[in-house]
């Protein structure tokens, strides 16, 4: 399952401060973004699955937002998370 306690934890380790750190806004932009992939592969088989297409635009408005808080709040921690996860071009 894309959604595993282990995928979690794997994420969360490698974004935010420990595998139990849940709440840092790094770990859930990683966890959203691990989510949206995993939607968007979904949606290319499944083109006319209205409910993953309402689902994943409210996944990138909640990350969009965390990213929003995160560029105000310290800019530096910003720049590296979209550097990492290769969120802009």
């Amino acid at each position: 399952m894309y959604n595993s306690k282990e995928a979690k934890e794997t994420l969360f380790a490698k974004y935010g401060k420990s595998k139990t750190d849940t709440g840092s806004v790094e770990g859930q932009i990683a966890l959203f973004t691990h989510r949206i992939e995993h939607l968007s592969n979904h949606l290319k088989n499944n083109r006319k699955d209205f409910n993953t297409e309402r689902s994943l635009v409210r996944l990138v408005g909640k990350r969009r937002s965390l990213l929003d808080y995160l560029k105000a709040k310290d800019i530096m921690r910003y720049r590296e998370i979209v550097k990492e996860l290769g969120l802009r071009k």
